[in-house]
């Protein structure tokens, strides 16, 4: 397991805005994005949170160490908690409502509308989706159409280099879940939102492939 100061690459004497700063450059050294891993990204996550705390709780440095993967060599699952798009009019819902999943929640859906699984790290969340008995849509299955876009409420999916989503897009949230991993332990999506009038122009006719 490794040294969170070591991961940072700060003193063991950093104060909290040393840490910031070690975070802000390191997380856009290993971000998926930019070519680090999942892993990289979640280690850099938990030393980060390990020191801020330890300014808290007064822990002795040598004790501190991260270790996001069991063992500290293998890959954790992540959780994805998911809902329908689809089933929006129905409830007068909004993509801009904050408590969209607890009311998902109290609203007795399908499983195939809402509920939670597991991705592996070797998945894509739309694997994952299939992998898992779901049908959601998609297309060409390379990050070059929005068919199988989602829009992430809480955490984050990893948005790989080329992909066809403009950058505003990507700032609100959109990802495409062919491509996409999660980066967070937990994330909240909503998919079926190629309808969006901004995706128009993105998508694929869907047949044969949906």
């Amino acid at each position: 397991m490794e040294s969170p100061f070591d991961v940072l690459q700060v003193d063991p004497d950093a104060d909290e805005a040393d840490i910031e700063r070690a975070f802000r450059r390191r997380i856009k050294e290993v971000h998926p994005d930019q070519g680090g891993s999942v892993e990289e990204f979640r280690l850099v996550h938990a030393a980060r949170e390990q020191l801020l705390a330890r300014h808290l709780e007064d822990v002795d440095p040598s004790d501190l160490s991260v270790d996001v993967g069991g063992n500290g060599t293998e890959p954790v699952a992540s959780t994805v908690q998911y809902l329908n798009f689809e089933v929006f009019e129905d409830y007068g819902w909004s993509l801009e409502d904050d408590d969209l999943f607890e009311k998902a929640a109290e609203a007795d859906l399908d499983t195939s509308d809402y509920g939670r699984f597991l991705v592996e790290p070797s998945e894509s969340v739309l694997e994952a989706a299939e992998n898992r008995g779901f049908e959601w849509p998609y297309a060409c299955r390379g990050g070059a159409c929005a068919n199988c876009a989602v829009a992430v409420q809480d955490g984050d999916l990893s948005t790989p280099v080329n992909h066809v989503l403009p950058d505003e897009m990507v700032d609100c949230g959109i990802r495409l879940s062919c491509v996409a991993k999660p980066t967070t332990d937990e994330s909240n999506v909503i998919f079926n939102v190629k309808q969006l009038p901004e995706l128009d122009e993105l998508r694929l006719p869907p047949r044969p492939f949906e």
